[in-house]
Parts: structure tokens; C-alpha cells; sequence
């Protein structure tokens, strides 16, 4: 089963859409996720967390958070992501696959 780095990225940054957030659509938004996170079931290896960019970066381009998942290949972790709500807000999705370090 091969792993995957999966990146939230959005046009503005998490901590400034956590800033602006009201309490009841930060509450819909967790609730989206966590809905999300049960339909991907074990294809989740770690939920993550969102991320605040402190150095380097393409301005106007932030990954606002990660995930790590498992899947036998990309069509698997592909399925997974369906719907995900991140992309329902405008954000993009890069999937990226983990490769074993040489000699290890």
C-alpha cells in the first residue's frame, strides 16, 4: 500500500480564514470534515492539522493544511478525496506519493 502527502491549498491563508470565521461556520466546516473523514474511512493515516506558512512560499498560494493517507495507487486516494469539502470552498488539492528513502 503505497502513502501520500495530501495538500489543502487555498487563495488565503488558514489562519486568516480561521480569524474571520464566525463560531457557527467554523462549527460547519469541522462538521463537513469530520463527515468527510468518516466516508475515507482507513485511507486516512493522519487527519493532519491546518498549517500557517512562516518562511518561503508563492505569495497568494497557501497550503493550508495536510493530510497523510494510504491507498494501493492514485485512483484509490483519488476516490477517497471525492467530495471532499475543501474543494467545495475553492480550494485545490495536491496529492503527492511518498517514495521509501534509497538504501533504508
Amino acid at each position: 500500500m503505497s502513502r501520500f502527502l495530501v495538500l489543502y491549498r487555498s487563495a488565503v491563508s488558514a489562519a486568516e480564514q480561521m480569524a474571520t470565521a464566525d463560531p457557527e461556520s467554523g462549527a460547519e466546516s469541522m462538521k463537513a470534515w469530520m463527515d468527510w473523514a468518516k466516508r475515507a474511512g482507513d485511507a486516512i493515516v493522519e487527519l493532519g492539522s491546518p498549517t500557517q506558512s512562516v518562511a518561503g512560499g508563492e505569495p497568494g498560494s497557501f497550503i493550508g493544511g495536510y493530510s497523510i493517507m494510504q491507498a494501493d495507487d492514485l485512483a484509490g486516494v483519488t476516490a477517497a478525496l471525492a467530495e471532499h469539502p475543501h474543494r467545495g470552498w475553492g480550494g485545490t488539492i495536491e496529492i503527492l506519493e511518498m517514495l521509501g528513502i534509497p538504501g533504508m
